[in-house]
């Protein structure tokens, strides 16, 4: 389990010493853990890893947005932390998609009939749930509908 496995690198980076990576991976388990007990409450049922990896998506959308807004302070450093943090994000993600595998998905679902935006969006985000950026299907499929 993905939590296994979190709890795991706590560990090794307790022990390697490395305090950005361990406050890091506390971060990514408390948010887990608040997920958790939002989900269950008193119950002592664990989180699949589906729900693992969605609390870690809005994480590293929370901090892809805030790079960007860090770019434009010009606050370097600050977008670096984030950068590192996003990095460390990233080992516990599946691998996303690619432009051309979305594409593929769009296309698919476009020929069989929905020409809608909303319509479209929402089949592309059912059949890549967890694989792929929202906005980058949401990009997609706009310039699929010449909205772009």
């Amino acid at each position: 389990m993905l939590t296994d496995r979190l709890k795991e690198d706590l560990k090794n980076s307790l022990k390697s010493g490395n305090a950005e990576r361990v406050g890091i991976i506390r971060l990514f388990i408390s948010e887990a853990n608040n997920k958790q007990k939002e989900k269950f409450g008193a119950e002592t049922k664990m989180l699949s890893d589906e729900d693992v990896v969605a609390v870690l998506q809005k994480e590293a959308k929370k901090r892809r947005e805030a790079i960007e807004l860090y770019k434009k302070g010009g606050r370097m450093d600050l977008a670096r932390k984030e950068e590192m943090e996003l990095t460390i994000l990233a080992e516990y993600l599946p691998k996303a998609l690619s432009s051309a595998e979305i594409k593929a998905v769009v296309d698919k679902l476009h020929a069989s009939g929905l020409v809608e935006f909303n319509a479209l969006m929402k089949g592309a985000m059912k059949e890549l749930k967890g694989k792929a950026d929202g906005k980058m299907v949401g990009d997609i499929i706009k310039k699929k509908l010449g909205l772009i």
